[in-house]
C-alpha cells in the first residue's frame, strides 16, 4: 500500500474495489475512457468482476487500485508493467481514471506515488508509453514530467488496428528535480477549499 495526501494506492482485489471500479468505468465518457485501453469498457459488474480476478493475480501488470482518500472509493486504478529488474526498468500504464478524478491531486498524486516507489527500489528508469493519435495522454505524460524519446512507428496491433507507439520516460537523475516539484504542487496550501490548485504543476 503506497500512501498519499490526498491518494491511496493498494493491491487490486475484485472483491473489495469491483462496484466502485465499475461505476468509474461506466461512467459518462466510458468510450473515450476506454479508446486507447488493451480492455473494453465492461459490458456489466460480472464482466468487469472477472477481469479484476485475474489482474489480482497478475505480477506484471501489476495492479493498483486508486482510491480518494477523502471518500475511500477506487476512482481508478493503474499498473507497474514491463518490470525488467536486471535493467532496472518499469512502465508505469493500464491507467483507468474516472472522472471523479481525472485532472485531480488524486490522480496526480497517484502517478507520484508510483513513481517515488519505482525510484525508491533503485530502479534508473520509469517508462510512459501510450498510441501516438492519444494527445491526452501525450499531454499527461509531459505534465507529470516524463520526457518524449520518440515514436515506435506500428509497434503492435490493438483492437485490431495498427498502432504507432509513443515513447516518454523518466530516469533516476531527473527524479530528485522532479520530485521537489511534485512535493511543492501537492502541498495543502496549493489548494483552495474545493480542492482546484493555486499554482500549476511545475519543475523548474
Amino acid at each position: 500500500m503506497l500512501e498519499g495526501s490526498y491518494t491511496r494506492l493498494t493491491p487490486l482485489d475484485a472483491e473489495q474495489h469491483v462496484q466502485t471500479l465499475f461505476e468509474a468505468a461506466t461512467a459518462p465518457g466510458a468510450d473515450d475512457r476506454f479508446r486507447y485501453l488493451f480492455d473494453r469498457v465492461p459490458a456489466d459488474l460480472t464482466e468487469l468482476h472477472g477481469w479484476a480476478e485475474k489482474a489480482a493475480t497478475s505480477a506484471d501488470p501489476l495492479f493498483f487500485a486508486v482510491i480518494d482518500k477523502a471518500t475511500g472509493k477506487a476512482e481508478g486504478r493503474q499498473a507497474l508493467m514491463r518490470v525488467t529488474p536486471v535493467h532496472g526498468v518499469v512502465e508505469i500504464g493500464s491507467i483507468m481514471w474516472g472522472p471523479a478524478i481525472t485532472r485531480t491531486r488524486v490522480a496526480t498524486e497517484a502517478v507520484f506515488l508510483l513513481a517515488d516507489y519505482a525510484f525508491g527500489l533503485g530502479y534508473r528508469r520509469l517508462e510512459w508509453k501510450c498510441d501516438n493519435a492519444n494527445l491526452a495522454s501525450k499531454r499527461a505524460a509531459e505534465r507529470f514530467g516524463f520526457g518524449f524519446e520518440g515514436v515506435f512507428r506500428r509497434h503492435m496491433v490493438v483492437k485490431g488496428l495498427n498502432r504507432d507507439t509513443a515513447w516518454f520516460a523518466i530516469v533516476d537523475s531527473d527524479w530528485p528535480r522532479l520530485r521537489a516539484g511534485y512535493e511543492r504542487w501537492l502541498r495543502p496550501d496549493n489548494f483552495d477549499g474545493s480542492g482546484q490548485q493555486l499554482s500549476k504543476l511545475s519543475f523548474a
